[in-house]
């Protein structure tokens, strides 16, 4: 059975931005990337107890910081339709991580808010997840991790954009299936 080209930086020239083998290092890392995160959340490494998918953690995460709202903002603030919003908080308030009251001046309309399980659930992950971060970073400087984040940070943010103009949604965050972050 044929085996797959070693596309590891080490193998390859990775020094100019318009080199193909550059841009093929780029993509196969990202793709290794998001396959080991899968792993880890799957709990391959690390422990399952802590694990949460990928939406989940991204819906309480947008609940802690910017409070209770309804499920419209919800979707409009993470790039994903109303009804991919529903299907995914419906098992986090079954699960008692979300409570879904009526709006204060709208009765008709919901408003999610961050239980206080939630919160404590979250809290559970994120430490797990920074743990993580620290054994898998523990030889680096503090000054490569500063870096790693913020070139993270702005591929994220090309993804959002490029999401944005192109008027779609990004297949990560409106998927419904196992997924990590």
């Amino acid at each position: 059975m044929p085996t797959a080209p070693d596309l590891s930086t080490e193998s390859m020239d990775v020094t100019t931005p318009d080199d193909d083998g550059l841009l093929e290092a780029l993509q196969y890392q990202m793709a290794l990337f998001a396959r080991r995160a899968e792993q880890t959340r799957l709990g391959a490494v690390g422990r399952l107890r802590d694990s949460m998918d990928r939406a989940a953690y991204l819906l309480l995460h947008r609940l802690e910081q910017e409070g209770p709202m309804g499920v419209k903002a919800l979707a409009a603030g993470m790039g994903i339709d109303s009804s991919t919003v529903t299907r995914q908080v419906a098992p986090l308030v079954e699960a008692g991580l979300v409570r879904r009251t009526s709006h204060p001046e709208d009765g008709r309309a919901v408003v999610l808010d961050l239980s206080a399980r939630g919160r404590g659930r979250l809290e559970e992950v994120r430490e797990s997840r920074r743990q993580l971060m620290a054994e898998l970073t523990d030889d680096w400087k503090e000054e490569e991790r500063h870096v790693f984040c913020t070139l993270l940070t702005r591929m994220n943010d090309a993804f959002s954009d490029r999401m944005m103009q192109s008027g779609g949604r990004s297949a990560a965050e409106s998927s419904d299936g196992p997924s990590d972050s």
